[in-house]
């Protein structure tokens, strides 16, 4: 039984060690070098999303604060259209942190303060 284990074991850790290796060679060539700025615009753009979300709620419940009524369903498509557009954006820089954290993408060292 422990062979076995062993066995499943190393056979993971390969498994592990290709996609790794893989994931490195497919996505790196496609990105420059990362330095602390580029990602900036990245998590500005997700900030933006957010906030346009976030704002589009409030609005709508102000404007049926007025009267009690509920949304409208244009009003409901284009809060849902937000938020899909917040989700993509927060699901595609979630993906390039999981790449600078697993080591497919290069990073450019920073110096350490002197």
């Amino acid at each position: 039984m422990s062979n076995y284990i062993i066995n499943n074991n190393r056979l993971l850790l390969e498994i592990s060690k290709q996609v790794r290796e893989i994931n490195r060679n497919t996505i790196n060539p496609e990105i420059p070098e990362l330095r602390q700025n580029d990602l900036n615009p990245i998590i500005t753009l997700v900030a933006k999303a957010r906030a346009a979300y976030v704002k589009e709620v409030f609005d709508l419940s102000n404007m049926n604060e007025e009267d009690n009524s509920m949304p409208s369903s244009d009003q409901i498509r284009h809060l849902r259209n937000l938020r899909e557009s917040y989700d993509e954006l927060l699901n595609a820089a979630h993906a390039v942190e999981t790449a600078i954290e697993r080591g497919y993408l290069d990073v450019q060292k920073i110096p350490p303060d002197e």
